[in-house]
């Protein structure tokens, strides 16, 4: 399989300093040489010629030169409560704004406080440069204070499948700043995500440097596939009826992705990441698969099989697919991604046609591809029932009504972005909620942290200068909320807190396992008092009349805001898919033992 190179002509990228080099009609004058500069004067100025808009962290004493050097920057900084809170709204603006995010942390817990966040921006593709500080030669090794050095700098943590950053140096001298700032270049103008992390001893970081940083001449162009790959994909969409599986990595292309499926007459279902890809009220729309999808998924795959399913920006991993060999056509799958080790992981045993392009290149050739071909008749396909809720008047909030009224008020009545947390609050939000547009719906279903949504809507909200809502339970809000960055800086982040006073997901699965023990209890909390504590406002719904009206006043607030809702916390969210899998892997009871899944709710959407 072969791939080239857009041949558009590069974008060149020129530092500030290198800018008036280009400008060759006028007669060369004698250049003074440069002034000196502490290093992290440099780095600051690195960050903005490559497109930094904003700093996120938390400040410490082993980095104070950087902090007052990157205040004095042109970037907004902010400074945040916590390390990994900083860390997930850095992840959560660069996927918002498409730019890369800064985050700085001192020594020692300050790296490690950042590690989850910085984790997590890895595996959901975000663009984010990691500045930390760390401990001066003269001190490793004599018990500094918070002692972080080159050994303890995690630049190879082996978890989540493979290292935590993309590039990691520590900065030892000024002399490394030129190859520092072209693999930084470099790397953020890859397609997909990249991840750095830039350690720098205390000293080094006031050290002075007059080094010029040019940038490296970069071509931002997709992998587009040659003629024969494409040519060859045609041949093979053509000899049947086809799916198209479309994932987050594919959001640039849904405009292409709804011109093919409505050209060839496509069944079109989604990751839990690419809700709103391809429209959910489209009649072609068969659902969303994995955590919190739709049994109507199955049923398509099942009475109106297609030949191959073309995959489409997605890694088909378990939160996706469950590894389900239901949702693997009889003549395998088109996998299109531009990482070319993606391809046929999660299903090895499943014949895959691998094409390593960028979706939207890739999509758009094949569209030129089959424009010839006449549209095929169309079939009425499966899609996702809609639930309707007769209202109560009488107890707690029923979270499907909660869903309802943030559909209503929320997604159709704004344009606010809408994140929803790991837990129950995940699973409600993607089984239940439904967009037509991309990028209004984000999720972490890689590493799926407690705390990544809560935090990482104030970065959604700031990039965007508008509304973005995080849906969360009251677990997470508790584990790391920034609810006070937000009303520091004036960030209209909004949370709608699912409050059952407990752990609830642990607590309906440990008994959808058969499991018995385990302490799920949460003390009751009053979120509005602590969101007025801290200087936001909010108000609490006890009714499910009340919900409207109390999500209409979260969007007129102009500053950030809680709704905190009292739920009814016996009913089962969509998870059976995740519990089967765990019992699968042998994470529950003996089978005789472990309850039968059950899941009312879902009845009619598997009929």
């Amino acid at each position: 399989m072969q791939t080239t190179l857009s041949t558009n002509p590069p974008t060149v990228v020129l530092s500030k300093r290198g800018a008036a080099a280009a400008t060759q009609d006028e007669p060369a004058l004698p250049c003074a040489p440069p002034e000196p500069r502490s290093v992290a004067h440099a780095l600051a100025q690195l960050l903005d010629d490559l497109g930094v808009a904003h700093a996120f962290g938390v400040s410490g004493g082993a980095m104070a030169v950087l902090w007052a050097a990157l205040s004095a920057s042109r970037l907004q900084v902010l400074h945040f409560r916590h390390e990994a809170g900083a860390a997930f709204a850095a992840a959560e603006a660069s996927l918002a704004s498409g730019r890369p995010v800064a985050v700085f942390t001192t020594t020692g817990p300050g790296v490690t406080n950042a590690l989850t966040g910085i984790f997590a921006a890895r595996q959901e593709g975000a663009k984010v440069v990691l500045l930390s500080a760390s401990t001066a030669a003269r001190g490793r090794g004599r018990w500094a204070v918070q002692e972080t050095g080159p050994d303890a700098a995690p630049g190879a943590v082996p978890l989540l499948g493979g290292p935590a950053f993309d590039y990691a140096i520590t900065l030892e001298s000024a002399e490394q700043l030129p190859q520092i700032a072209r693999r930084l270049a470099l790397g953020l103008s890859r397609p997909g995500g990249f991840v750095a992390h830039l350690s720098i001893p205390t000293t080094v970081q006031s050290s002075l440097t007059i080094a010029p940083l040019p940038l490296p001449s970069g071509a931002h162009s997709r992998l587009i596939p040659d003629e024969e790959t494409v040519s060859t994909c045609v041949r093979l969409l053509s000899e049947g009826p086809f799916a198209i599986w479309a994932g987050f990595g594919a959001r640039a292309a849904a405009a292409e992705i709804r011109q093919l499926a409505e050209l060839t007459g496509a069944a079109v279902m989604c990751s839990p990441r690419g809700k709103g890809i391809f429209p959910e009220s489209h009649p072609q729309f068969v659902g969303v698969t994995g955590l919190g999808g739709h049994a109507s998924v199955l049923r398509y795959m099942r009475e109106q099989p297609p030949l191959r399913t073309l995959v489409l920006g997605t890694r088909l991993s378990e939160p996706t697919s469950f590894w389900s060999e239901a949702l693997v056509p009889r003549c395998g799958f088109v996998h299109v991604d531009i990482d070319p080790e993606v391809p046929g992981l999660a299903y090895p045993s499943a014949t895959t046609h691998q094409v390593h392009a960028d979706a939207r290149a890739f999509v758009a050739a094949l569209l030129r591809g089959l424009s010839e071909r006449p549209r095929p008749r169309t079939i009425a396909l499966p899609n996702p029932d809609r639930l309707h809720l007769d209202r109560r008047a009488e107890g707690r909030v029923r979270p499907e009504a909660l869903m309802d009224a943030i559909q209503r008020v929320i997604i159709d009545g704004s344009d606010a972005t809408v994140l929803a947390e790991s837990g129950n609050s995940f699973l409600w939000a993607t089984h239940l909620l439904r967009f037509d547009r991309p990028n209004r719906y984000r999720i972490s279903t890689g590493l799926g942290a407690m705390g990544h949504v809560v935090t990482g809507v104030v970065g959604t909200a700031l990039v965007r200068k508008g509304k973005a809502v995080a849906i969360t339970g009251d677990g997470a809000m508790l584990a790391n909320n920034e609810i006070s960055t937000a009303v520091k800086y004036r960030v209209p982040a909004v949370w709608v807190v699912l409050n059952d006073a407990c752990y609830n997901m642990c607590r309906q699965g440990m008994t959808a396992l058969g499991l018995t023990g385990g302490d799920a209890e949460l003390p009751p909390t009053d979120f509005v008092a602590i969101a007025r504590g801290m200087g936001a406002d909010g108000v609490r719904v006890d009714r499910e009349e009340d919900l409207a009206q109390a999500l209409a006043s979260a969007l007129a607030s102009p500053g950030p805001f809680v709704v905190d809702v009292h739920i009814e916390r016996a009913i089962l969210p969509p998870s059976e898919g995740r519990n089967q899998g765990l019992i699968e892997q042998g994470l529950g009871a003996q089978a005789p033992t472990a309850r039968p899944l059950a899941f009312p709710m879902l009845e009619t959407d598997a009929k």
